[in-house]
């Protein structure tokens, strides 16, 4: 029998960086757009994800809360004031930004046609704007017919979809997994 224990890393020895060397570094080329999302504790979610991935920014569309709103802040822990963000009330508006901005437009989001995301050719060259949608609806009609790309994350029981918070960390972990240089 190995016996053994394994100590948890204090907060001090995790050294991590300080909100303005955040800002001023070097971010992953991906913006996470949310699509008229209901629940402000995603959207919470959404931004501390980003910090630990460092994106771009996160776009907020439509009935998506915007900081500072007490649920974000709860589930953020911080990251608004570490993540860019903006606003866009018209989340057409905002794609359409994003995609003369040069991004890659992404849904995620079952559709015909959806890459499974294992199988998406993340390319190391282009940026990304990452599009989630509403809880219940998922993203918007016409938003789908603007993107240029879709990825599915397979599932394998009797749901259909997973909350966007946890859908938000399985394609930014498999975007910065493949994007690492070979």
């Amino acid at each position: 029998m190995i016996n053994f224990t394994m100590k948890k890393l204090t907060l001090k020895e995790l050294n991590r960086i300080s909100v303005t060397e955040f800002q001023a570094m070097k971010k992953s080329p991906v913006v996470l757009v949310l699509d008229n999302i209901r629940s402000a504790l995603n959207v919470g979610s959404a931004f501390r994800t980003g910090d630990a991935f460092a994106v771009e920014k996160v776009v907020l569309c439509g009935i998506t809360a915007q900081p500072p709103h007490r649920e974000i802040l709860k589930t953020a822990i911080g990251a608004t004031g570490s993540v860019s963000w903006e606003y866009y009330e018209d989340n057409v508006a905002a794609i359409t930004a994003l995609k003369e901005q040069g991004y890659q437009l992404v849904a995620v989001e079952q559709a015909e046609e959806s890459k499974t995301l294992e199988n998406f050719p993340f390319s190391r060259e282009d940026k990304y704007a990452l599009i989630f949608g509403n809880e219940v609806t998922g993203v918007a009609q016409p938003v789908m017919n603007l993107v240029d790309q879709c990825i599915e994350i397979p599932q394998f029981g009797t749901k259909h979809s997973l909350n966007i918070s946890v859908s938000i960390g399985v394609v930014l972990w498999e975007f910065i997994r493949n994007r690492k240089p070979a």
